[in-house]
């Protein structure tokens, strides 16, 4: 049965959509088949992580929100960026959102129907045979990412090690118990080596009283990868794709 995975940050600039694509990527590394929609609509970024353009997005998520085309249309298959670690049954697909500065501008002013965008959500499960669906969200909490908490069978929460993540993270675990959602994680990102990742984890814990289900330390590896691919992919045997398998594997649990 497929599962729909929500990742969500209360606030902009906690590594959301890197997050999103390199577990994204984990799992379909083990021969399930994925499906990413980027529902960020205002400002849309992990297309990038796979080398993806204006030029190169014919249709997206902003078309089939304004019934110009079916969400299978708006569909790319980006599988091929597995390269040498995808096995059988691998599969991964994205649904991007528009980068044009008109399109997001309507968004901005226009907004959408949340429930055609839920509709998409099941179509794209549907037609692509999907056994994980990730939406990656907007940050903080509007219509859009309450819709996208409530269909999901798994929130997992991005947050840094910062005071203004933690009281924003603390409202959205909050409304997470209040909707019911059956699974919630916490993943803490670009936390310096200098912590005790072992006590940062038991704090964090005992403080929303949900698993921490990994740490990722801010790294120049990665800023040096500067978005450019799926980190996990590039450097499979580096301490942080390790930490990534450890997060799918919870996810899959």
């Amino acid at each position: 049965m497929s599962k729909i995975v929500s990742i969500h940050s209360y606030r902009g600039g906690t590594g959301k959509s890197n997050s999103t694509a390199n577990i994204a990527a984990a799992i379909a590394c083990k021969g399930k088949r994925v499906g990413i929609v980027d529902t960020d609509l205002p400002s849309p970024g992990v297309h990038v992580l796979f080398g993806f353009d204006e030029e190169r997005m014919q249709r997206t998520l902003n078309d089939f929100l304004w019934r110009r085309c079916a969400i299978a249309d708006a569909v790319y298959d980006v599988t091929s960026i597995l390269k040498n670690r995808a096995i059988s049954g691998s599969g991964l697909f994205l649904v991007p959102s528009s980068v044009k500065v008109n399109d997001i501008s309507r968004v901005l002013r226009e907004r959408y129907d949340v429930e055609l965008l839920n509709e998409g959500f099941q179509d794209f499960i549907d037609t692509l045979k999907l056994d994980y669906l990730f939406i990656d969200t907007h940050p903080g909490l509007n219509e859009e990412t309450l819709l996208s908490l409530t269909v999901s069978d798994i929130v997992l929460l991005v947050l840094r090690p910062d005071q203004q993540d933690f009281q924003g993270t603390a409202v959205t675990v909050d409304v997470a118990r209040r909707l019911k959602v059956p699974k919630l994680l916490l993943l803490i990102n670009k936390a310096l080596m200098e912590y005790d990742f072992a006590q940062l984890k038991e704090q964090v814990e005992k403080a929303y009283d949900t698993t921490v289900s990994g740490i990722l330390p801010e790294s120049e590896d990665v800023i040096r990868l500067a978005s450019n691919g799926i980190f996990c992919l590039n450097y499979p045997d580096h301490p942080i794709s390790r930490v990534i398998e450890t997060i799918a594997g919870q996810i899959m649990r």
